[in-house]
């Protein structure tokens, strides 16, 4: 059951998987979760209502009430890798190209759900980004069938999307 809601936080938030391993339960109770950045930037990420009630019942199944979110099979924090391996691990059980399967790979499918659905280019950037809001100016943005590419004149850099999800 887990890793149902790792793969559906991974596809419903656009988190990147360092990100998703800091969620924790209370995080869940109020609805989103702050990050910080590079450079101390502030970026919220929200977490869908139905996700949020669907989790809150699961962890009150298992009698969790706080802590991090995904935890190992010691009952620690989950790695990176550890997410990563899993998902090759059932990317394989189902007959899924592992090449594909990865936790990034749900961040594109994020972005490219948000374009279909809003066809609002500069939230979605934003959304993803690495920067915030106050920076005054992207000097070079491109779209492209879904393929974004974001720099602004700080270094900044946003995401990069690859066309063939």
């Amino acid at each position: 059951m887990e890793w149902y809601f790792v793969v559906w936080y991974l596809a419903a938030t656009g988190a990147r998987v360092s990100e998703l391993i800091q969620i924790k339960i209370e995080h869940i109770e109020i609805g989103y979760f702050d990050l910080y950045t590079k450079g101390g930037k502030l970026r919220r990420l929200y977490i869908p209502q139905k996700l949020k009630k669907e989790t809150l019942e699961w962890l009150k199944e298992k009698h969790r009430s706080s802590g991090y979110l995904f935890l190992n099979r010691y009952g620690e924090r989950i790695t990176t890798r550890g997410i990563s391996q899993q998902l090759k691990n059932y990317a394989e059980k189902y007959g899924l190209d592992k090449k594909v399967v990865y936790p990034h790979s749900f961040r594109h499918r994020y972005a490219k759900n948000f374009l279909e659905k809003y066809n609002d280019s500069h939230s979605n950037i934003y959304s993803l980004a690495r920067c915030n809001r106050e920076i005054p100016r992207v000097q070079n943005e491109v779209l492209c069938g879904g393929c974004i590419s974001l720099s602004n004149a700080e270094g900044c850099i946003g995401t990069s999307l690859a066309p063939c999800l």
